[in-house]
């Protein structure tokens, strides 16, 4: 007997025929249960603070208060997973940026609808995988990378410092926080303030003082701690044939 509770459901769009369309595709789901609709951003933002869904499926466009309003009024209260979905594929940036799990671009598709969906509940049942895009935001400009590109990555206060061909993204969250979103496979914690992508790892050295140094392919030098080191050895000797 499946104990575990229903993925509470609301859907958001001032289109009457788009609400019951999503209504009708959730009900195919045993995993998630509808719990309310609304016809408008306002709606939306007092329903959601009273209700607290898991999942929401957000419009972008819609009269007086969009999907990222929303988002912007609810601040910390917003759910665990957004899904926005729209006829226009000029926000889907945007909708990356405001940390949404997907973006539905309307019409679409069974399947398509699917994935979304998959991904929704994967990261409603904390099961989120890695990451395949990072999106730094500086200085009005906008910024996609790839966490493939990220040679290291160090702690700066409250920032992460992502190190990619030369340049330094700073990125505003903690290390642990950015670890857990990253493929375990690919990078390693080595320092409580650095983790380096393990394909850009040349070796690893004794200093003069007795200390290992790990040294990356452009040769970048940073302290191994002793805590990491066997961690480190295991992942290399995994990652490589």
């Amino acid at each position: 007997m499946n104990t575990v509770p229903p993925i509470r459901t609301m859907i958001v769009d001032d289109e009457p025929l788009a609400r019951t369309n999503l209504v009708e595709l959730l009900r195919k789901d045993p995993d998630t249960q509808v719990v309310s609709e609304c016809a408008s951003g306002t709606e939306a933002v007092e329903a959601i603070r009273a209700t607290r869904p898991d999942l929401v499926f957000l419009d972008v466009q819609m009269p007086g208060c969009d999907g990222f309003d929303v988002l912007e009024q609810l601040g910390s209260a917003a759910p665990k997973a957004v899904v926005f979905v729209t006829a226009y594929d000029q926000y889907a940036l945007k909708a990356f940026e405001a940390a949404a799990v997907d973006y539905l671009l309307k019409p679409f598709d069974n399947a398509r609808f699917a994935r979304a969906l998959d991904r929704a509940k994967a990261i409603v049942r904390g099961h989120q995988g890695p990451q395949n895009h990072i999106i730094v935001k500086s200085a009005g400009r906008v910024t996609v990378l790839k966490p493939a590109e990220i040679e290291w990555i160090e702690a700066a206060d409250y920032y992460a410092c992502l190190h990619v061909k030369g340049k330094t993204h700073l990125l505003r969250r903690s290390l642990a926080e950015l670890e857990e979103d990253l493929d375990a496979a690919l990078f390693c914690r080595i320092h409580r303030s650095a983790i380096v992508n393990l394909d850009q790892v040349a070796e690893m050295r004794l200093d003069a003082n007795g200390e290992y140094e790990v040294i990356l392919r452009d040769s970048t030098r940073l302290r191994l701690s002793r805590s990491y080191r066997e961690q480190l050895q295991t992942r290399l000797t995994r990652s490589r044939p």
